[in-house]
């Protein structure tokens, strides 16, 4: 008897970071943690606000779930906080569940993330295909832009439903109400957001002609403050010095608290967990997905060691089970603040310490003035979050690839519209076995070799499984018609896999040849077809041209 495999063991990357950790290091790492503490900033708020949470939510799930994850986690330079991709199941599950059951739900995908990072299943998450992951996340990109048109156009809707049809008849009904400042507020962060990247990108001969000018440093330092930061404060101001009357986090939530969140316990029991089970697992496999996919990400665009899936998912684990507790909400990787802590010079999972760190401070000195933010300016940051999220080209280069990725792609896109993430998942993952399966059926052949009275051969292509049994079965029929003993060889050299069903079918076909007195001989086996026939006895049968029962599997 096998002993079971071992429990992944809990290293964290920053325990190997800090040998040999200097000065300059930290010094990279600090520039780049406040750099990207600055960006979520105005992403965390955002976030939070679009899953139907308070701001402060967002803030302390950055803050909190950023630090664990940076301690703990298996990547050297992802930041972690609440993400886009995570608006349309929150949203869904606080509308029809409540708070605290999102609290309990998140806690309990916590610990199903540090069981998966436990027993080594980190790996399993790169099998889904990629054209699920971009159907998705193409998806979730229009439904959180759908989600933010109610405080683009100054809608006065209390609440937003969660489906799609429904969403979309509030808008048509209330379509007459929109206020006029905060489209403009909103259409002026996303033209701010769009526009501030180009205009730092001049070509080097009108670079030089500003850099004559007398504030050459103030221009070189206003170049890298991030465009969500820039937008957030100067249309802040305008609003507010314009007294325009548009709906801000003040009069929406009250502002944000200025301290640390209170610590509590959900009101918890295995009746509520029961229920929440498919909850608990869309946010346990979307914040899986998200946290792995980012990592890879992180190891393409940095020269850090590569990442460890299991301990990175343990750390997820460890972060979602704890945020909860202090109000907040699915924490995962975030690939737009991964990539800026990346560019921004970090090297060590202590840039992400020191992002929360940033965020903290601002939070707790701060808060005040997130009182008259408009709630526009903040779905105009989330729109432009969305269309940078969505791999669109994708759409258009459907044609070069085959019917079985179309198929794949737009399911799950428009399942993820029209139902949820959950249900687009599971039917993208059981289209693309079916669809696996159907390709390698495609792929198995049964072809002549040699034909003589009373003795035949025949080749084996592929694999032969539960798929595809049925291309034995003319074999199986020429063996009942046999007027005589029939000896049959099957060259197995180029049969790749085996499995008990494509055995069964292979001792159906000996029983045939059997009852007429004839032989089956299978010839060149690889390894896997040839230790299944061992284990399974059918290779003594084949020895000795029995009857055997064929069950000895």
């Amino acid at each position: 008897m096998t002993g079971l495999p071992p429990l992944a063991p809990f290293r964290p990357r920053l325990l190997a970071v800090l040998r040999g950790y200097d000065r300059a290091r930290f010094g990279r790492d600090l520039g780049a943690g406040v750099t990207v503490g600055i960006v979520a900033l105005p992403l965390a708020m955002a976030f939070a606000i679009a899953s139907g949470l308070p701001p402060q939510a967002g803030l302390w799930t950055a803050i909190i779930g950023g630090l664990l994850v940076a301690m703990l986690g298996g990547t050297s330079v992802q930041i972690a906080g609440p993400a886009g991709a995570f608006i349309v199941i929150v949203y869904g599950i606080v509308e029809r569940y409540g708070v605290a059951n999102l609290l309990i739900a998140t806690a309990s995908a916590g610990v199903l993330l540090f069981l998966l990072g436990l027993f080594r299943l980190g790996a399993l998450v790169r099998y889904v295909p990629v054209s699920v992951v971009i159907g998705f996340t193409n998806g979730i990109a229009v439904l959180i832009a759908l989600s933010q048109l109610r405080d683009l156009l100054g809608l006065q809707v209390d609440k937003m439903p969660a489906s799609f049809f429904g969403q979309m008849r509030v808008l048509a009904t209330h379509a007459g109400g929109i206020n006029p400042w905060a489209l403009a507020l909103g259409t002026l962060c996303v033209l701010g957001l769009v526009l501030w990247p180009r205009l730092w990108a001049m070509d080097s001969r009108f670079r030089r002609r500003i850099e004559r000018l007398d504030v050459p440093g103030a221009l070189r330092a206003t170049s890298r403050i991030p465009g969500p930061v820039v937008a957030l404060v100067t249309l802040s101001l305008l609003a507010w010095a314009l007294e325009l009357p548009v709906e801000t986090i003040g009069t929406r939530f009250g502002g944000i608290p200025q301290g640390l969140p209170a610590f509590a316990l959900p009101d918890f029991s295995w009746e509520t967990v029961r229920l929440l089970v498919t909850p608990t697992l869309a946010i346990a496999l979307l914040g899986a997905v998200e946290s792995l996919l980012c990592a890879r990400v992180a190891d393409q665009l940095s020269t850090t060691p590569k990442h460890d899936p299991n301990q990175e998912l343990m750390a997820q684990g460890v972060a979602n089970l704890v945020v909860p507790f202090f109000g907040g909400m699915p924490v995962t990787g975030t690939i737009a603040r991964t990539v800026t802590n990346i560019r921004a010079g970090a090297g060590s999972p202590v840039a992400g310490m020191v992002h929360s760190a940033t965020l903290a401070l601002v939070v707790l000195v701060a808060a005040p003035l997130a009182f008259h933010i408009p709630l526009a300016v903040l779905a105009g940051v989330l729109l432009f979050v969305a269309w940078n999220m969505g791999e669109w080209r994708e759409f258009a280069r459907l044609r070069h690839f085959s019917n079985h990725y179309r198929l794949m792609l737009l399911s799950t896109f428009a399942v993820t519209i029209v139902f949820d993430l959950t249900v687009a998942v599971e039917l993208g993952l059981v289209l693309a076995v079916v669809l696996f399966v159907r390709r390698q059926q495609a792929l198995f052949r049964v072809e002549p070799v040699v034909s003589a009275e009373g003795r035949q051969t025949w080749r084996l292509y592929g694999s032969l499984f539960f798929g595809n049994v049925t291309r034995i079965d003319p074999l199986i029929a020429a063996a009942e018609a046999s007027p005589g003993p029939l000896h049959l060889t099957l060259d197995a050299q180029l049969l790749v896999s085996l499995d008990t069903t494509g055995l069964d079918a292979l001792e159906q076909l000996r029983k045939a040849l059997g009852r007429r007195g004839g032989r089956l001989e299978l010839t060149g086996l690889q390894p896997q077809p040839a230790s299944l026939i061992q284990r399974s006895g059918f290779a003594a049968r084949l020895a000795e041209g029995t009857e055997g029962s064929g069950h000895g599997r």
